[in-house]
């Protein structure tokens, strides 16, 4: 599954392609939600793309995708 996918990069640390599944997903109309999202921010949190993190943030609201704990409690948001 694409969310499989998402997860195995984030271990990987391999942030580029995460984002590239994800936006594959919606351009195929797959549901992305927060454990899609979740997988996605951390990956780009252990690549220090913290502009890619705010951008994956503002997806999950303008989607109206629904957050769970993880979304806020594990990710901090630090700008720079």
């Amino acid at each position: 599954t694409y969310q499989t996918a998402v997860s195995a990069c984030g271990r990987g640390r391999q942030w580029m392609q995460t984002l590239k599944l994800v936006a594959m997903m919606a351009k195929c109309s797959v549901e992305r939600d927060a454990i899609t999202y979740n997988g996605a921010v951390s990956s780009c949190e252990e690549g220090k793309q913290g502009v890619q993190v705010l951008e994956l943030f503002r997806e999950m609201v303008d989607g109206c995708v629904k957050t769970n704990t993880m979304t806020y409690g594990r990710h901090r948001l630090r700008e720079g």
